[in-house]
């Protein structure tokens, strides 16, 4: 299963990355975050290896996330016209995914962020998973996509909502 999810965010691209590359606010826009902890290498850079917990309703999935990209590597004085790439590979029981984040510049106050996602299910309940619920992955997306431009616009933490 593939999609591709897109936002803009009323930020310079920079600012953008650096919200996003921070691991200090993944629990501020990150819906259902328990943990997100490196297990090798540095939080965001290519190679880095982390434990993944995320809490679902009343399900609990953990995975183990790779950063396969990071373009550029230094996300200070991005040159202007310049994409910046962040890819990872994520791995779950039953399931195989790769998010291939783009940010590029909107205009001189705007990113925008394009994903690609694509998963790859194994077990009979992911496969089901896959093929009865295929647009709950694209709204999740969708949904940090959104979670994430209220954080970073207008500082709205997802903690702080109820239900």
């Amino acid at each position: 299963m593939k999609y591709t999810v897109s936002i803009e965010v009323a930020l310079p691209r920079e600012k953008v990355v650096r919200l996003l590359a921070d691991p200090v606010h993944l629990p501020q826009w990150l819906r259902g975050l328990v943990l997100h902890e490196p297990l090798s290498g540095v939080h965001g850079q290519v190679g880095t290896t982390s434990r993944v917990v995320m809490q679902m309703g009343q399900r609990t999935f953990e995975c183990t996330e790779t950063i396969t990209r990071r373009e550029p590597a230094d996300l200070r004085g991005i040159p202007k016209g310049s994409v910046v790439h962040f890819d990872r590979e994520i791995v779950g029981e039953g399931m195989w995914s790769a998010v291939r984040d783009r940010l590029t510049e909107a205009g001189p106050e705007a990113t925008l962020w394009v994903s690609e996602n694509e998963y790859r299910f194994s077990g009979v309940l992911m496969r089901l998973v896959g093929l009865l619920m295929p647009g709950s992955f694209r709204k999740q997306s969708q949904q940090h996509m959104q979670d994430f431009k209220a954080f970073a616009e207008e500082g709205k933490d997802v903690r702080d909502a109820t239900g």
